[in-house]
């Protein structure tokens, strides 16, 4: 079980006297012009893999649930900034991030040593494919991701609109081990519990999670698993239709270029904001 220490608990922390993991140090560079600075409120490490952190959100940022910010922090005169998904729906009142740690990633290195109190700097603009306004109407979204590329179905998950626009949704998240997958067994579990779309969720949205090297009941890669049945069995659903189905896809690029190849042989047509389509894929994706 990992301890959380969020912000508020610093503070107590601090009134208390007792020690901290260590204090949240001052950048030492100067923030670069029309960048978001912004604190890190809590921290959590699921694996020595992954973890997961949230941040203030900016009064003016606005963004569309299942895009990317570019974030970077202040330990240089030029940050490195990279894409991350938000994970958090566009109403929520933090930004939530779910990240890859990459031990000489000139981001992730560093940014997985972060605290509550450190600073996170995020440019103003988010965008991305992932949103519900690149896919015509459908019945059923299917959700496609493996490791860190659930985070912008994270995202969406917590959105009314995607129960506006969809009847049914099916996650499925695959990782090598089964601890990779906890954060998206937390998410979709505390769904029903979610004050805003609880009432929305019921029985509405499925999470079909996977691990590719660590033996667990459910192996295999996605694809696989689509084209053998196995997927549609253990779900007791009927295969995916392009005249009722919508598909999201984020992930590692052999994944993504594995199951646009596989909806495309099923007739579905890629979809954009500008011309909305039958699929989308995220390809500005780090892990």
């Amino acid at each position: 079980m990992h301890h959380d220490m969020t912000i508020h608990d610093k503070v107590d922390a601090m009134q208390s006297g007792s020690a901290l993991p260590r204090d949240a140090e001052r950048p030492a560079f100067p923030i670069p012009a029309n960048v978001y600075a912004e604190t890190v409120l809590s921290v959590r490490h699921y694996t020595d893999r992954l973890f997961a952190f949230r941040i203030t959100r900016p009064q003016a940022f606005r963004f569309r649930s299942g895009e990317f910010a570019m974030i970077g922090l202040p330990n240089a005169e030029k940050p490195v900034f990279r894409a991350y998904s938000i994970a958090s729906p566009s109403w929520d009142e933090e930004i939530e991030f779910f990240s890859i740690k990459v031990q000489d990633g000139p981001l992730t290195k560093y940014l997985q040593k972060i605290v509550p109190g450190d600073t996170v700097l995020m440019r103003q603009k988010s965008t991305g494919t992932l949103i519900l306004d690149a896919l015509t109407p459908g019945r059923r979204l299917f959700m496609i991701s493996t490791g860190t590329g659930f985070a912008p179905f994270a995202s969406l998950v917590r959105d009314p609109e995607t129960f506006e626009k969809f009847e049914q949704v099916i996650v499925t998240h695959t990782c090598r081990d089964h601890a990779e997958l906890q954060y998206g067994v937390e998410l979709i579990e505390n769904l029903k519990h979610d004050p805003l779309i609880g009432e929305l969720v019921n029985d509405r949205v499925t999470l079909y999670s996977t691990t590719t090297r660590e033996v667990t009941p459910r192996m295999g890669r996605i694809t696989r698993l689509i084209e053998n049945g196995r997927f549609y069995t253990d779900l007791d659903i009927a295969p995916l239709n392009p005249e009722t189905d919508r598909v999201m896809i984020c992930g590692s690029m052999d994944m993504i270029k594995d199951v646009k190849e596989l909806v495309e042989a099923r007739d579905f047509v890629e979809g954009s904001v500008s011309n909305p389509g039958q699929f989308v894929v995220e390809r500005a994706f780090v892990g």
